[in-house]
């Protein structure tokens, strides 16, 4: 009698965990989303108990779906499981080379650990389905997003793209930005003279007509001080450019580009640039470098149309003096390429992260890739050869970001900012090579955009903002400062 109790209380108890492990999961999950908005900002996807306990739930998930089962199952089929998740893994380690994503900054341990155990799950999902108890199949089918999730998570501390729990979930909804309102309100508000207390966000269309470029939607930051007069001032302006895979709202999620231009504006009496975030591939992962080419003529977008529908629609300043350009990875490359190729249009820069060239892999695949096997018009878009074509520049400044591992280490980000801030400073263009802690993510592209701000604003005649210099002596030879946080 007892025994047979103590049976059914074993059986109970293995099928009751394979729910608990259920529940757990959706616990999670629906607690993230549930939760009011001021916790979910507070709840990091990159550190803390949520990486945690989703990487422990997947691994006993995992084990459980791998199991005791038949010597067949240990002999053949699981082995094959190992050796597929080892060739997932092998295969994303190639494309991520060849695409040149890695860069300086290597993919997390993890990451390939993860990629390896989807391919497990997935091995064993397959593999282990037939003949299978229902409730060994239900955890080997949550063993495999589980998995997933967690590979996902190693890529999010790789690169930083959803830093939180909230900026996630509006990212995924495509949830309301920071400050944002529509082009009705906002000419209302400025035809009343009605300065808000903080700067606001506008979704804008602009058209193609000039590059033929095929885009998102974009967006543009106002300052409080652009509604103090009616027609509004003539402002400076600054476009914001993201990573190789982006999309136009990346600054204000993943970057806090609001919040910190706010912040600025604030401290300046509502001055600060009207700020342009642009949409330089049209597409989330079509990486275009900013150059005219085979995936687009984005250069042509971001210089015939971004800059005059600014002009004309919003009021900005034509001059040259007062056009900056930002960008973050690939964007900082961008940021570099369009101010040397187009000093009549622009006057100062930040390149946080970026690299010597344009950059699709090596330099043949480049080549190949953006520019259909043409050197000449790879030439046209390289900032060495431009800057040295040019010969020298007159009233053109930047500022060259890189994390503190890059200038340690010495690796390819900090040899690209000193090598183009050397030929520019021997070309006249004032310059200098600043770090600050930090790895190649959106964490440090939003802090090097904070201590860089003051000095561009500056450097763009902001109204109200006084003169502030550019670290290190100004026009001395390039050289690595360290950028308070």
């Amino acid at each position: 009698m007892y025994h047979e109790l103590g049976a059914m209380n074993n059986l109970v108890e293995q099928r009751l965990w394979k729910w608990k492990l259920l529940a757990g999961v959706l616990t999670i999950v629906l607690g993230a989303i549930v939760l009011p908005e001021q916790f979910r900002h507070h709840l990091s996807l990159m550190h803390g108990w949520i990486p945690m306990t989703v990487q422990v739930m997947a691994a006993v998930a995992l084990l459980a779906a791998i199991g005791r089962r038949t010597r067949r199952w240990r002999l053949v089929w699981l082995p094959w499981a190992l050796v597929v998740g080892a060739a997932l893994t092998a295969a994303a380690n190639w494309y991520i080379a060849s695409e040149g994503l890695a860069g300086d900054d290597p993919a997390p341990h993890r990451l390939w650990i993860w990629i390896g155990l989807s391919g497990v799950a997935a091995a064993v999902l397959l593999a282990g389905w037939r003949g299978a108890r229902w409730w060994w199949r239900g955890v080997s089918v949550l063993a495999v997003p589980l998995c997933l999730l967690c590979a996902a998570l190693a890529v999010n501390l790789w690169v930083g793209y959803f830093p939180t729990v909230q900026t996630a979930w509006n990212q995924l909804t495509a949830g309301p930005l920071p400050g944002q309102t529509d082009q009705v309100t906002v000419a209302a508000m400025q035809k009343l003279g009605k300065v808000p207390a903080k700067g606001t966000v506008v979704p804008v269309s602009i058209s193609d007509a000039a590059s033929g470029f095929r885009h998102r939607g974009e967006l543009v930051y106002l300052p409080p001080a652009w509604y103090a007069t009616n027609p509004p001032p003539r402002l400076p302006t600054v476009m914001m450019i993201g990573g190789e895979f982006n999309t136009p709202a990346d600054w204000l999620r993943a970057g806090n580009a609001v919040n910190t231009v706010d912040d600025f504006a604030a401290a300046h009496g509502g001055n600060a640039p009207v700020l342009v975030f642009v949409d330089s591939g049209g597409g989330f992962n079509n990486d275009t470098e900013c150059v005219n080419g085979t995936r687009g003529n984005a250069a042509d977008h971001l210089t015939k149309d971004v800059v005059p529908f600014m002009i004309s629609n919003f009021g900005v300043s034509p001059d040259r003096a007062n056009w900056g350009v930002v960008g973050w990875s690939m964007g900082g490359t961008c940021a570099v390429e369009l101010t040397v190729m187009h000093p009549d249009m622009f006057s100062a820069f930040e390149d946080i992260a970026g690299d010597l060239s344009p950059n699709s892999g090596t330099k043949a695949q480049t080549i190949a890739r953006l520019f259909g096997g043409n050197a000449d018009a790879w030439a046209a878009f390289d900032p060495t050869t431009v800057i040295t074509r040019h010969g020298p520049y007159t009233g053109v400044a930047g500022w060259f970001a890189i994390s503190g591992d890059a200038a340690s280490n010495g690796n390819d980000q900090a040899a690209a900012a000193n090598s183009l801030c050397a030929l520019g400073t021997a070309n006249g263009i004032k310059c200098a090579v600043v770090a600050q802690p930090g790895k190649h993510d959106w964490p440090f592209a939003s802090h090097a955009f904070a201590a860089a701000l003051p000095w561009l604003a500056s450097q763009l005649g902001t109204p109200g903002v006084p003169a502030v210099a550019m670290p290190g002596p100004a026009g001395a030879a390039p050289c690595i400062r360290a950028a308070a946080r």
